[in-house]
């Protein structure tokens, strides 16, 4: 007869069965910490070369810099390696900038008058219009005016009727004229204005501004009828027979630029020509956002078809160096720290070289340090050079890791009576593999 368990019983059990388990989980984990000790332990000795240095100690050891390279001729071909020897002869810099035209402003002219009055009439009345020095620009009444040129008559007809006077009386009236005729000649009256008062003993109830200079007007701030005050400026007249293009040089460019030397300009407003001028100045403070300096250049403009505003492209012809060792500026690869060759050598191999640089034009690039002359470069396709020996570098110090075999591993023969194992299932569309009866190869099947 089988007894029910009781509730002591129960608890006992799942008291045992509890304990078996905490005993079988932690026999796991120390079986699994001893398979992943023996799994990562690196019993095996180091790979020593036949000089007795270890590869490990290789590695910490290896250089940056990029490996030789050897190519064949039908490689260089493929990748369009082209080369070029090192020469020594003149070589100049020419800096190149966008300038923008201005106006010469030892050219310009403000007309404006010393004394207040009102525009009578208006001769040049348009912007832009052209004006002759000495032309006519307008007429203008002034009260001031009038009464300096009475002053003016009072005193030649004082000094008339003194004449058998005495000759204090006579010099004093003498003075009252000339005075009367400085007060007119620093209001800027033509003296042949004054003059011609005098000898008519007629009041000009208008005077006539004339244009001081030759030139375009840029600016007309006057209108017939209106009231100016002394100093208001009423026209600017620019001269355009000369104007100026100012530019920007890098500051590792100013020790090329000095003042008077000649400058190509060259404008899209006139394709295929270009015009010849001269540094006139060279700004004395370098911006600091762009660290540029403006360089002013004077360019002839007889014919007028070079406008205020119009871009140039300027030419600037460094000092000429008679021996100079230069090479292609494509041949230099630069990598921001150093700037490297590529050199063929007699056996065809091309060895990187670490070389110091000065100036460089468009084409061709200064070599200071590294290289002598007659060397022979890589010209083109240095960047492929480069990748391929950075790449060689790379495989080299993957082959000499520990552990590392490059080689490919040989393959197993088969046992006898078995096919040859197949690592990998058979492509898609290939037939199915056929497994003969008599090699014992088990079907899943009695």
């Amino acid at each position: 007869m089988n007894r029910e368990p009781g509730p002591s019983n129960v608890a006992s059990t799942g008291r045992v069965r509890t304990t078996v388990r905490v005993v079988l989980y932690a026999g796991v984990l120390a079986a699994t910490v001893a398979g992943v000790y023996l799994l990562t332990r690196d019993d095996a000795p180091p790979t020593v070369m036949a000089d007795g240095m270890d590869h490990s100690a290789m590695l910490m050891t290896g250089s940056d810099a990029p490996q030789p390279v050897t190519l064949t001729l039908d490689q260089s071909n493929r990748i369009g390696v082209t080369y070029a020897e090192a020469t020594e002869g003149p070589f100049g810099k020419e800096i190149r900038t966008v300038g923008q035209i201005t106006l010469d402003e030892t050219r310009v002219q403000s007309v404006s008058t010393k004394i207040d009055g009102w525009v009578d009439q208006l001769f040049v009345n348009a912007t832009g219009q052209p004006v002759r020095a000495g032309a006519p620009l307008f007429t203008l009444y002034s009260p001031m005016l009038v009464q300096a040129q009475e002053e003016l008559l009072l005193a030649t007809r004082l000094g008339q009727e003194l004449s058998g006077a005495t000759a204090d009386a006579q010099g004093g009236a003498t003075t009252l004229v000339e005075s009367a005729r400085r007060r007119l000649a620093y209001w800027d009256i033509p003296a042949g204005d004054i003059a011609a008062v005098e000898r008519s003993g007629v009041l000009q109830k208008l005077l006539t501004i004339y244009a001081p200079a030759s030139g375009h007007v840029l600016e007309k701030n006057v209108v017939a009828g209106q009231r100016i005050m002394a100093g208001e400026s009423l026209y600017r007249i620019a001269d355009l027979r000369e104007v100026w293009v100012e530019g920007e040089v890098f500051e590792q460019d100013l020790a090329d630029v000095r003042v008077g030397q000649t400058v190509h300009a060259d404008l899209s407003a006139m394709p295929g020509e270009h015009r010849m001028g001269r540094i006139s100045f060279v700004y004395p403070t370098i911006s600091p956002e762009t660290r540029t300096a403006r360089v002013r250049v004077v360019l002839a403009n007889g014919d007028l078809r070079l406008k205020p505003g119009m871009y140039a492209t300027l030419r600037i012809m460094g000092t000429e160096r008679a021996r100079v060792l230069t090479v292609p500026r494509d041949a230099v690869l630069s990598t921001g720290e150093r700037h490297v060759l590529f050199v063929r050598d007699s056996a065809n191999v091309l060895v990187p070289r670490e070389v110091e640089i000065g100036t460089s034009s468009d084409d061709r690039v200064e070599v200071l340090r590294g290289l002598v002359e007659g060397e022979t470069v890589v010209r083109s396709a240095t960047f492929l050079v480069d990748a391929e020996s950075n790449l060689g570098k790379a495989l080299g110090g993957m082959g000499n890791m520990p552990g590392m075999d490059m080689q490919t591993p040989p393959t197993p023969a088969p046992h006898a009576g078995h096919p040859p194992r197949r690592s990998a299932a058979p492509a898609k569309g290939a037939p199915p593999i056929k497994v003969p009866k008599d090699s014992g190869a088990h079907t899943g099947h009695p």
